[in-house]
């Protein structure tokens, strides 16, 4: 990928990438695909950006300052990105199927964070889906599912 991500696996001059800078690479990449889609609205809101960097928290185990790291590298990687496939391809060999599943309802999850699902925000998840391999049921279920979630605050009851 970009030089940003090749940092990520040199801590030392000459190291190889170990399991957490292919990890820490898989997050920066998640977290690309997810400023995509918030930003492909015009702009990314604070329910967005705070979608995003509890999506990185949770999805890769990180703390607050850590994740916010990987949003600033990926921050950078979007801007510098001419598509997505270098993201989903590096996502593709790292995670199971069942591992980008929840990555796209995650990615689901950003694009409901602002109350308004946008049509260029339909469209960039439906090929982020194709480019993941995730099956159309699949894609449906995770939508319905990232859509019922944000749906319900916390005291239980929700909007429709």
């Amino acid at each position: 990928m970009l030089a940003s991500l090749r940092e990520l696996f040199e801590k030392a001059a000459g190291t190889t990438p170990d399991a957490d800078d292919e990890e820490h690479a898989v997050a920066v990449a998640a977290a690309v695909l997810m400023l995509e889609v918030a930003r492909s609205d015009d702009g990314v809101s604070a329910e967005e950006r705070a979608a995003t960097a509890a999506a990185v928290r949770t999805k890769f185990g990180l703390d607050a300052a850590e994740a916010e790291r990987v949003i600033a590298i990926a921050e950078e990687e979007a801007r510098e990105a001419t598509g997505l496939y270098p993201f989903t391809s590096l996502i593709n060999r790292e995670l199971s199927a069942a591992q980008k599943e929840r990555l796209l309802e995650l990615v689901w999850r950003v694009a409901y964070a602002d109350a308004e699902l946008d049509a260029h925000e339909l469209h960039l998840v439906r090929k982020i889906a194709n480019l993941l391999h995730v099956p159309h049921a699949t894609y449906v279920g995770t939508k319905l599912r990232a859509r019922d979630a944000q749906a319900k605050p916390a005291g239980g009851k929700g909007r429709r």
